[in-house]
This record gives C-alpha cells, sequence and structure tokens, in this order.
C-alpha cells in the first residue's frame, strides 16, 4: 500500500515488516489502559537494531513515540522510527508527536496507519514529509488496524469495539435450565486466559441477566494486573439491580455503570446512585430490552474504546445480528452439558459466524483442556 506522502520506497519491505510487527506488539502492552487515547507502539532501529521502544503509557500519555525518542537518545538521529498509528500533529496536553519525529533527525519513519481523528487525519504524515523526511505508509496495516480498532470506531461510529466471550459446553449449552446451578463450564487455562482478554478492554459488560444469575464481580484477578480495573456494565432496562449485588456493594471501589432504559424508575435510579453506581438511561428496542448500540455510544461518549462482552446468548445474539460484535472469542469445554438448557447462540447466529463474508478465524487451539476460536468480523 502506498500513499500521497510516500518519498521513496522501502529499502526492504521484509524488513520494515517485521520492525512493524515489533511495534504493534508494543501497542498491545497499552490496550485496556490508555482510553481515550488509542494505545500505539513506536519501536525505532538503527543500523538493524533496536535503539528505541515505546507504547502509550497509562491515562494516554507520554505517547509512544516520545517514549521511544527518549529511550533511543541521540541514537535516534538518523534512524528509521516505526509507529503503529500516524503520529499527532495538534497541541493537546502535550506537543505534536510529529515535531518531536522532526527534531529528532530521523531519517525515515515508517507508519501503519493514517489517523482517522479529524484533528490529525495525514496531517502528522504531511508534517514528517515536509521536514525532508522519508516516510512509508501502510506496511502492517491489517495487525495495527486491530490493535488500534477501538479508536478508528469510537472517533468514526462513536462507540468503541466489541469483544464478545462465549463458553459452551460439547453439546453448545451456556447454561442449564432455569432452576439448574450455574454451570463451571470451563477450566482454570480458560479462565484464566479470560481474565487476560478483560485486562485488555476498557469495560466490561453483562446484561441484568447475567448479573443477578451470576452474580458477578467482573473484575480482573490476575497477579501483576492489579492496575487494570475495566469500568463494569450492567444493561438493565428496568433498573433490576439488587442492592445487595456484589457489584453494587462493591461500586465505591470498582468504576461500576447501570444503562438503564428512559422508563426505568426514578427511585430505582436514585438508590443505586446512593450507592456508588453511576446510571445512564438510553432507549430501549421493541422487546423493551436497552437499545444496544445507543448503549455503546453512551460508553464511547465516556471515552470508553474497548468493551470485552461476557453478556450471555441473548445480547450474543443481538451484537453478531447487528454487526456490533467485532471479535467473537468461544470456548468450548470437552464435557456435553447432556440435557436441555440454554443454547450459547442460536442457530442463525452460528451461521453468521461461519460465513466467510461475515467473520474470519483469527485463531483458534486448546487453553488446558478447552479447545478456543477467536473471530473477527470482516469489514
Amino acid at each position: 500500500m502506498t500513499s500521497r506522502f510516500d518519498s521513496i520506497p522501502a529499502p526492504d519491505s521484509q524488513t520494515d515488516a517485521a520492525f512493524m510487527a515489533a511495534a504493534v506488539a508494543m501497542a498491545l502492552r497499552g490496550l485496556g489502559v490508555t482510553a481515550p487515547n488509542p494505545s500505539v507502539g513506536c519501536v525505532i532501529v538503527k543500523d538493524g537494531v533496536i535503539v528505541g521502544r515505546g507504547h502509550t503509557q497509562p491515562g494516554g500519555r507520554p505517547h509512544a513515540e516520545t517514549e521511544a525518542l527518549r529511550d533511543a537518545g541521540e541514537l535516534a538521529r538518523g534512524a528509521t522510527l516505526y509507529v503503529s498509528l500516524e503520529p499527532c500533529s495538534h497541541y493537546g496536553v502535550t506537543s505534536p508527536c510529529a515535531d518531536a519525529i522532526v527534531n529528532a533527525g530521523l531519517a525515515r519513519v515508517v507508519s501503519a496507519l493514517e489517523d482517522p481523528d479529524k484533528r490529525v487525519a495525514g496531517r502528522g504524515h504531511a508534517k514528517i514529509v515536509e521536514a525532508g523526511i522519508a516516510l512509508r505508509t501502510g506496511i502492517g496495516a491489517r495487525a495495527a488496524r486491530r490493535a488500534t480498532l477501538g479508536h478508528i470506531l469510537r472517533v468514526t461510529e462513536g462507540r468503541p469495539m466489541v469483544t464478545l466471550k462465549l463458553a459452551e459446553t460439547a453439546d453448545g449449552y451456556a447454561a442449564g435450565d432455569e432452576h439448574d446451578q450455574r454451570l463451571a463450564i470451563t477450566g482454570l487455562a480458560a479462565n484464566g486466559r479470560v481474565q487476560i482478554l478483560r485486562a485488555m478492554h476498557d469495560a466490561i459488560m453483562v446484561g441484568i441477566g447475567t448479573a443477578i444469575a451470576d452474580d458477578p464481580l467482573l473484575t480482573v484477578r490476575l497477579p501483576g494486573l492489579e492496575n487494570r480495573r475495566p469500568l463494569r456494565v450492567v444493561l438493565d432496562a428496568r433498573l433490576q439491580l439488587p442492592l445487595r449485588s456484589r457489584l453494587v456493594s462493591t461500586a465505591t471501589d470498582w468504576k461500576t455503570l447501570v444503562i438503564a432504559g428512559e422508563g426505568a424508575s426514578q427511585e430505582a435510579e436514585q438508590k443505586l446512585i446512593a450507592h456508588g453506581v453511576q446510571v445512564a438511561r438510553v432507549a430501549t428496542d421493541e422487546r423493551g430490552q436497552v437499545d444496544l448500540l445507543e448503549a455503546l455510544k453512551v460508553l464511547g461518549s465516556r471515552g470508553v474504546t474497548r468493551v470485552f462482552s461476557e453478556g450471555g446468548p441473548r445480547i450474543a445474539a443481538s451484537l453478531i445480528g447487528r454487526n456490533l460484535a467485532d471479535e467473537v472469542v468461544i470456548f468450548t469445554s470437552p464435557k456435553p452439558f447432556g440435557r436441555s438448557g440454554v443454547e450459547a447462540l442460536d442457530a442463525a447466529s452460528r451461521a453468521k459466524l461461519i460465513q466467510p463474508d461475515h467473520f474470519r478465524v483469527l485463531s483458534e487451539g486448546h487453553a488446558g483442556v478447552d479447545r478456543y476460536r477467536h473471530f473477527e468480523r470482516v469489514r
């Protein structure tokens, strides 16, 4: 891929691709802690050796480029900088990264993506070219776009990206019948993987059915990830979340947002607020449920870029059906349930997942004894 800003062809596309992969890997380190800013990765290379590394820091600043330039020091002069998203060109809390790149005396910049943010949108690349620095764009764009998708969707569609997670038995059930005990479907390895996925998102979202049936905490519980504290979100059209639930009782320590319907009880809202829960209201759909797109736009307006949905079969079907599930992760136990229960996905949703014009498989394998499949929506 080329752009109107390309000054010279890359001397070695394979080398550029390898170093851009390293920059994207750096970007992944910040997922879940940089919102509302995107998590960007950057490496600086001189004579074939990485001399500087950086990624967007918690809270969104400092940016990846300034971190990498600080790491490289004087070795940045005459080097090549690889970055997963176009360097910013506007003044905000800090000065533009494009200016820092120009002032560092770099010889070349390789940038994976143009930033769709109207404050940037090609201006960062233009500054670099105007300064006489060789620029190449588009290398590693697919991987960089996936790492930056939450930011891209937030500035172009007003909503965060959504990763839908489901756990199912070998025969396709997510839960037993109404009076059955809660199913423990997956093992320790899969559960640990879920914790890592939670940590890579800004918010964890469930529906009121899951909140009542499972009474979850929706926190990241892995040693070393204590700083990962995603916003906890409950879709609760009629404000039925019990005040004695673990979500409400811990709301003063863990940010918790309930998204309700416009007609929900004002009294119930005030009781939740008194316990530290935030409440937002949106329109409801024809079934009286919270409108998913409107709920996601509320989260986008609050700076959320990445949502991890653990909301169960109904929300899963709605997300897939409305093209709001950007990634889908399904964990499947080797053990069948063996009797009637609640299906993890309806037939239409399963059919859509295997249609190549709707989804592609990113990865699949095993987490302990459980199988996982990770899908990406085709755009």
